[in-house]
């Protein structure tokens, strides 16, 4: 039998885990930002070049709620064109996976006061009880809409 036992405190580990994945995750997220935005102005940061299209005018802190947790990101501003990101849609506060789970947990009979009380343990932010009715009547209206579609011909189906 071995004379020294190595002893972890998992729950010292499972943060220190989860802040190291958020922390990477942020640095990816803010690094394919910047690229979009060299892509975008035709030059990389502080580079001198003749086919510049745009420049940059700083960056703008942004928090977004995935599924490593709340993360805050750097947004770049530009000046003489628009910032689109293909990572990040314009306005968007919440991974999309992250709201799929929410209206999944309220279609499957979760109230909306407890809804609210996962999202806070699970990444840190409230999703407010409109937002989560605003997104639950979109669902609804496309489920409704499914259901009314026109059926022109036969489907078989087994009982």
């Amino acid at each position: 039998m071995p004379k020294h036992i190595l002893q972890v405190n998992q729950p010292m580990f499972e943060t220190q885990l989860d802040r190291m994945v958020s922390e990477k995750v942020t640095e990816i997220l803010n690094r394919m930002l910047d690229a979009e935005a060299d892509e975008i102005t035709g030059a990389a940061r502080y580079e001198r070049s003749c086919g510049r299209k745009a420049y940059r005018a700083g960056h703008y802190e942004r928090d977004l709620t995935v599924k490593a947790g709340k993360l805050s990101v750097r947004v770049p501003k530009l000046k003489g064109a628009l910032f689109e990101s293909a990572v990040i849609e314009r306005y968007r506060r919440r991974e999309e996976s992250v709201e799929e789970a929410l209206i999944d947990m309220y279609l499957a009979g979760v109230s909306t006061r407890r809804v609210d009380d996962i999202s806070q343990a699970l990444w840190g932010a409230r999703m407010p009880s409109q937002t989560l009715s605003d997104k639950l009547r979109k669902v609804y209206g496309d489920i409704d809409a499914w259901r009314e579609r026109p059926l022109s011909q036969p489907y078989p189906y087994v009982f």
